[in-house]
């Protein structure tokens, strides 16, 4: 059994937590951890969970609001981070007290009751990287902060029997916002972030009759709404708009069993 719950979606920071169980066997991933400690603890704490119970971090990329507190996770409580060395040279190569573990695209990671399988996305990172996670029966995307989906990210979300995928702006909302020139283009660019229209383009390329639940995530507080992701989305599904989830940056979502 698959199952995964966001802890906070958003420019604010990003955490999902990935759980597998095969018997009485369980394994958790952390993927990202862009909170403080404090902060982190207390959103674990909202999903019953202590730091103590996460069997490994993985790091999608070297931004602020997905590195977060990875730093003190592996020293204080002896947990793994999986990183790429692109990611990791871009945080400083920091201390881990030898917990780093180095991810590399389509070398899958084993967690005993299911695999996170890493692939590179086109970001204006170091090497980025997200995952696919999988217990051999049913199959998880979790996709975030990318510009545009190449083939071989659409070849990783093949056969998805859940998403979380970014949603991150309106390009009408960010072309009228405050943000400055530069700033618009970068977000907009190929190597930025995903418009709602474009989220919808790789649903429409991916879906197929086992997807039952995608999760519009990282929406940008400014330049996006809820509604408008959820509207463009369900449409490239032919799904109600209430169908697709949302995840929040304060409370992120609930527990979401992958089947």
């Amino acid at each position: 059994m698959l199952r995964f719950k966001n802890l906070g979606s958003g420019s604010t920071g990003n955490a999902t937590v990935v759980e597998g169980r095969s018997g009485s066997s369980i394994s958790r991933l952390l993927i990202d951890c862009g909170f403080g400690i404090r902060q982190l603890q207390a959103r674990l704490a909202l999903a019953g969970l202590l730091p103590e119970d996460l069997d490994a971090v993985f790091i999608t990329h070297e931004h602020s609001d997905h590195v977060g507190c990875a730093q003190a996770l592996a020293v204080r409580y002896g947990i793994p981070v999986w990183m790429s060395a692109g990611t990791y040279a871009a945080v400083g190569s920091p201390d881990l007290g030898g917990w780093l573990r180095v991810a590399r695209d389509m070398e899958a990671i084993d967690l005993a009751t299911f695999s996170a399988q890493p692939f590179t996305v086109p970001h204006d990172a170091r090497e980025p990287l997200q995952l696919r996670c999988s217990d051999g029966s049913v199959h998880l995307g979790v996709m975030t902060d990318l510009g545009h989906a190449s083939e071989h990210v659409l070849r990783q979300l093949e056969g998805c029997h859940a998403l979380m995928i970014e949603a991150n702006h309106d390009p009408e909302l960010l072309a009228a916002s405050s943000y400055p020139a530069f700033l618009k283009r970068r977000v907009g660019g190929r190597f930025g972030h995903l418009a709602n229209a474009a989220s919808a383009d790789i649903l429409r390329a991916v879906m197929h009759p086992g997807l039952r639940c995608v999760v519009a995530a990282h929406l940008s507080a400014r330049n996006n709404a809820p509604e408008l992701a959820q509207q463009a989305l369900a449409a490239a599904l032919g799904w109600n708009a209430a169908q697709v989830l949302v995840a929040s940056p304060s409370s992120g979502t609930d527990w979401h069993e992958v089947c």
